[in-house]
């Protein structure tokens, strides 16, 4: 059965990787922060996936979602400093925008 935030974060983070390779020396720590946390946000909805109990699953969703945020903060601060094509940054934020939303509704319906 087909996992739509799973798939959707993987693909998220397979466009991160790539962003980041060809990211400035000059702009190379703003490029590791966002490699962790953008490739994070779907290792923990991985690993969620493998949960031990409701609350572990909560908790590794709401671990993905905090990811989610930095990710979109620091795409954020490399969009300002013009590290980042306005057509990458567009691309991008849409995607964490709308996997941020996904993971609002799953841990909030989760919590019901």
């Amino acid at each position: 059965m087909k996992n739509v935030i799973v798939e959707k974060s993987f693909e998220f983070a397979v466009e991160i990787v790539k962003l980041t390779r060809g990211i400035r020396k000059q702009d190379y720590e703003l490029a590791g922060q966002l490699l962790r946390s953008g490739t994070s946000v779907g290792a923990n909805i991985n690993e969620a996936q493998q949960a031990q109990s409701k609350k572990d699953f909560i908790s590794k969703m709401g671990i993905a979602l905090k990811e989610a945020e930095e990710t979109r903060y620091w795409l954020k601060l490399l969009n300002a400093v013009e590290t980042v094509s306005k057509e990458q940054y567009t691309v991008l934020i849409n995607s964490i925008e709308e996997i941020i939303r996904i993971l609002v509704s799953i841990v909030k319906s989760s919590k019901e």
